[in-house]
């Protein structure tokens, strides 16, 4: 487990530098697997490096696509695969470990195009707008999957909202409900960063 201070959604890609000594050997254990996969949880409170921190109960498993390593640093790119929650946390050392329970993947319906056309429209006008005001990870341009869920999914990854409802998507249970909340989500963000300039001019 990779307990982190951002929240990974299915289909989303995951550049990672690791350099502390635990999650470096929890690399090579991962390397050493068939499926190259970790989990990643968004953390609570408490930080990144050294521990000690809490944790939500929910995630997204991560499957390593590239990886550089040396000199006690390693540099990857992972994304994301499927959903899960954690029924227990385990021991620490030598890396974080939990037990996990797989959720099921979202099921794509045709009904849900015209949604999913207009949700992305509303996330890439309001990454346009937002990036006049603010620094915004994701472009307006950003290319997406051809995958309808994957999408879906990545439509939720590139909308430029705050972590606690980057969470709440996660814990989506059909396309119709991340694809609205995802819009509701987005304007909501738009509208305040507006505010947040106009008080300032």
């Amino acid at each position: 487990m990779f307990p982190l201070g951002s929240v990974l959604m299915p289909a989303m890609p995951l550049p990672l530098r690791l350099f502390e000594p635990r999650y470096l050997s929890m690399l090579d254990a991962v390397l050493d697997r068939e499926t190259l996969d970790f989990g990643v949880v968004l953390i609570e409170r408490g930080h990144e490096v050294g521990g000690g921190d809490a944790r939500f109960g929910i995630g997204t498993m991560a499957r390593v696509e590239q990886v550089q390593s040396g000199d006690g640093l390693a540099v990857l790119i992972a994304r994301g695969s499927h959903r899960f929650t954690v029924d227990a946390w385990g021991p620490e050392d030598p890396w974080p470990a939990a037990d996990l329970t797989p959720v099921d993947a979202l099921a794509w319906d045709e009904s849900d195009r015209s949604l999913l056309d207009s949700t992305e429209r509303t996330v890439r006008q309001a990454l346009a707008r937002a990036s006049e005001f603010v620094e915004t990870t994701w472009e307006a341009t950003t290319e997406l999957s051809e995958d309808p869920v994957d999408r879906a999914w990545q439509v939720a990854g590139i909308a430029p909202v705050g972590t606690m409802d980057q969470v709440d998507l996660l814990a989506s249970t059909s396309i119709t409900q991340l694809l609205t909340t995802v819009g509701s989500h987005t304007r909501a963000a738009l509208e305040m960063i507006t505010m947040q300039v106009d008080e300032t001019d």
